[in-house]
């Protein structure tokens, strides 16, 4: 048990140092049995100590230790979704919360897909419906969420992950925020983008969630709208994704 508080500490204090959690924001859980272990509420990342974290239940019950955070439910319906998950990082990093405040690219992954260390590391990272911080409601939107992911973008609001380790969780909301970053860099650039082909091959081989498919005009109207088509850009990527 020790060994897993230190872990959070310590975890805590990189996602400060790497400014993915800014102010008194995120939230950092491991699950250990039947409960899971989690950061207070309303304490820095960077100030956790090892014997001031919460111990919560799988059915959300506070059993000890000071308050939770009040995302206690968005963590276990990620566990919730996937048994093999141990540990969820939840963060407001700059450019993931802002890449979260605008149209998804599709229904099933929320950013341009310009890059291939995101697909290579996380896959599919859908936009979750936005809900108040601690609403339960969003706990439900992400349990029923009809596709496999082991990320997210929660709209106007950030980032969470799940894997079997905190440090592949930690990866996972790193890579979204660089991805987040290089899509907002290009947005109304001419810009050129991986193809449907490229993305599947990139997953397949990852064992990475991917959902193959052609993101509607609807998906992307907002998205693409004044930004230019580069060589490779909208219409290129419809065009490997389909074989026409």
């Amino acid at each position: 048990m020790s060994t897993v508080r230190k872990e959070l500490v310590s975890m805590g204090r990189e996602l400060v140092d790497a400014g993915l959690s800014p102010g008194r924001s995120g939230n950092l859980s491991i699950r250990t049995g039947n409960t899971i272990i989690m950061t207070p509420t309303n304490v820095s990342l960077g100030s956790l100590s090892v014997n001031a974290l919460s111990i919560v239940s799988l059915d959300g019950t506070h059993l000890d230790g000071p308050r939770p955070s009040k995302e206690v439910p968005l963590h276990l319906a990620m566990y919730r979704r996937d048994p093999a998950a141990q540990s969820v990082v939840h963060v407001h990093s700059e450019n993931a919360t802002a890449a979260s405040c605008v149209e998804p690219w599709s229904a099933h992954h929320a950013i341009l897909p310009a890059t291939p260390y995101l697909l290579m590391k996380v896959g599919q990272v859908p936009l979750i419906p936005y809900f108040a911080p601690g609403d339960p409601a969003q706990a439900d939107a992400i349990l029923r969420f009809d596709l496999t992911f082991s990320a997210a973008l929660l709209a106007n609001h950030g980032s969470i992950a799940a894997f079997p380790t905190l440090a592949q969780a930690q990866t996972a909301v790193t890579e979204i925020e660089e991805a987040a970053r290089t899509a907002l860099l290009i947005r109304g650039q001419n810009f050129r983008l991986l193809t449907g082909e490229q993305i599947v091959e990139l997953t397949e081989r990852n064992g990475t969630p991917w959902t193959p498919g052609v993101p509607s005009q609807a998906d992307v109207a907002t998205f693409v709208r004044g930004a230019a088509r580069g060589p490779l850009g909208v219409a290129d990527w419809d065009q490997a994704s389909t074989g026409r």
